[in-house]
């Protein structure tokens, strides 16, 4: 062993089924180095089960031979009781047959005495992590069966109506206490940095929260950034440096643009990932990582990992829990709340009146793509409101600001022209009705299938148009 073990979660119930007082001391000692501090020691099965009825447990240590009830009558009751409870079975009985009899039986480990005390802190931390992740499963479903937040007060820097983002803020409120990491994933400007804020908030907002944007950093800073160094580490190290992991303590570390880490890089963060320790550059002591790790990217890591650029065992470990913010594209409910508010955000700052967004403004937003997604939006209302005299309309400014932003992503990767502005009519003219019938497919194909965004293009309600839509459908 290190010389430094991880603790497990000292919140941890577990219990200790065994015949003899010295090895239940034993246990107990041995439970106690690593940080366990919930510990029943039970004697005999008919104890035991009472115990399992009263109160909940954790996970099981349970030895097999005992007078009364067995080791394997109180095993075949339990995995009956209780399925989900991981037992491990200690015992001084070292044949296959009975490991297979208790596997069988439900057993999560067979363990056989003498029992090395590095033995039994890997196989109880592989218990608690099931049993964790089965609990915060069940609060999950539990969680996607109601509709109101139990915080909303964490999520308050969100202006959304968008029921996608209100799923991912459930979703949140039922993962956050874990001790995994949180993958967040999602377009530059979508607000993933908000997202790792929220959590901290709803686990403890005390604590410290540490971020940094690993994007451009070399092998070397990579280190010394979330590590630190001791003095004279390296050339120029005049004096010690505590690093983020540090810094962080047992808040949160906020890890922004992780599909840019080298390979080199993947690895250390894997190591420490999985060790929960890391070593200050210049340094041979390991250090506790008590930090929460919340990842961050606007790539697709799974297709980066089937590139063979991402580690598949880094990938894994980083996307136990993953969370997906949509575009604000994909959200056109948010799109007039959230232009209305770097409005007015924009005219305070400015020392003056709030103009009004009219539908004209209203339907330019609306068939803009806004690949800088929220981010880009205040950056347009404010550039436009400085550039628009007081009482105008920012119409002008953000519809120049807006064609020159369409003509800077030409040419870039994914790029999709859209329509010019030019209106070419065939010959001979189309009817009114065959016109209606163009403009709403065009509005539709703009706005990707999107009623609500379509119909504020053109002016009418989303009812209107679904009627509209539903007529053509039949006339076709």
């Amino acid at each position: 062993m290190s010389g430094y073990k991880k603790n497990l979660d000292p919140g941890s119930v577990i219990l200790v089924v065994d015949d003899e007082t010295s090895s239940l001391d034993s246990f107990e000692l041995a439970l106690r180095s690593f940080g366990l501090k919930q510990i029943i020691l039970c004697t005999n099965g008919k104890q035991a089960r009472e115990l399992l009825t009263t109160r909940p447990v954790d996970a099981v240590l349970l030895d097999l031979v005992m007078p009364g009830t067995s080791g394997e009558d109180l095993l075949a009751w339990a995995g009956d009781e209780f399925p989900k409870l991981p037992i491990i079975v200690v015992t001084g009985i070292d044949t296959v047959e009975s490991a297979v009899n208790c596997i069988k039986a439900g057993a999560f480990d067979y363990l056989v005495k003498p029992i090395e005390e590095n033995q039994l802190h890997v196989s109880l931390g592989r218990a608690l992590e099931l049993s964790s992740l089965r609990q915060e499963n069940l609060k999950l479903k539990s969680c996607f069966m109601r509709e109101d937040l139990e915080h909303p007060e964490a999520f308050q820097d969100f202006l959304t109506n968008s029921k996608s983002l209100f799923k991912v803020f459930r979703y949140l409120e039922a993962v956050a206490f874990s001790n995994h990491p949180i993958l967040v994933t999602g377009e530059t400007g979508v607000g993933k940095e908000l997202v790792a804020k929220a959590i901290h908030k709803l686990t403890n907002p005390k604590a410290p929260f540490a971020a940094v944007n690993l994007a451009g950093l070399d092998e070397h800073l990579f280190s010394d950034t979330l590590c630190g160094h001791k003095k004279g580490a390296f050339t120029g190290a005049a004096t010690s440096r505590q690093g983020l992991i540090e810094k962080a303590g047992q808040g949160i570390l906020f890890l922004d643009e992780i599909g840019d880490l080298s390979p080199a890089m993947q690895i250390k963060l894997l190591r420490m990932l999985q060790e929960r320790e890391y070593m200050p550059l210049g340094s041979d002591v390991a250090k506790p990582m008590e930090a929460m790790i919340i990842t961050a990217t606007h790539r697709n890591l799974e297709e980066l990992k089937d590139q063979g650029k991402f580690r598949e065992d880094l990938f894994y470990r980083l996307s136990t829990y993953h969370v997906h913010i949509p575009p604000l594209r994909q959200r056109p409910e948010d799109l007039v709340l959230l232009t209305e508010h770097f409005i007015e955000k924009a005219a305070y700052s400015l020392n003056r009146p709030a103009p009004r967004l009219d539908s004209k403004l209203k339907s330019l937003l609306a068939s803009y793509s806004f690949p800088g997604n929220v981010r880009e939006l205040k950056a347009l209302i404010h550039n436009a409101m400085a550039k628009t005299k007081a009482g105008q309309s920012p119409f002008g400014s953000l519809k120049k600001r807006i064609a020159a932003q369409e003509h800077e992503q030409q040419g870039r990767p994914g790029f999709t022209s859209r329509p010019a502005q030019t209106v070419l009519l065939p010959d001979p003219l189309p009817t009114l009705e065959e016109m209606n019938t163009i403009l709403v497919q065009e509005a539709m194909n703009r706005c990707q299938g999107k009623q609500v965004a379509a119909a504020r293009m053109l002016g009418i309600s989303q009812p209107a148009l679904s009627k509209r839509l539903k007529k053509m459908s039949t006339d076709l």
